[in-house]
């Protein structure tokens, strides 16, 4: 076996099918675009969501929905977090310290959440504390310090 006699396999290769080459091909003429519209014209090009002309999807479906732009989005971090850092021997918990423990990134804001129970006396430092959250860190003599 030699390079000048190697091929393809048999049925595994197909001529090109020359359009616009005149009347006698077959394939002359409208060159397979059919008779005018917009898919006959060159430089044609469906956009994105086309439907021929109906109405399309996007637009027929109702708008929803609201996105506020002051909105503030926090890390959330539970009270039973804080309870499991404080069995760890923690008596004054930070951000850095909750980042330390991967309870969130050192990116953005943090909020002590009330779902869980906590029985040590802590000092919790974060950005925001819910009602429930800084009534449980109260009621167990810590502190709910806000940054």
């Amino acid at each position: 076996m030699k390079l000048n006699n190697l091929k393809p396999a048999a049925g595994s290769t197909h001529s090109r099918r020359r359009l616009g080459r005149g009347p006698g091909s077959g394939l002359g003429g409208t060159s397979t675009r059919g008779h005018k519209g917009a898919k006959a014209r060159s430089g044609y090009k469906k956009k994105i969501g086309f439907e021929g002309g109906q109405m399309p999807l996007q637009r027929r479906l109702p708008k929803f929905g609201f996105k506020n732009i002051n909105r503030i989005e926090y890390q959330v971090v539970n009270l039973s977090s804080i309870q499991k850092l404080a069995e760890n021997g923690v008596e004054k918990i930070t951000i850095e310290d909750m980042v330390v423990a991967g309870l969130v990134s050192p990116k953005g804001l943090v909020k002590i959440l009330g779902n869980g129970a906590l029985t040590a006396k802590v000092e919790v430092v974060a950005n925001a504390f819910s009602k429930a959250a800084e009534e449980a860190i109260q009621n167990v003599g810590g502190t709910a310090t806000k940054l």
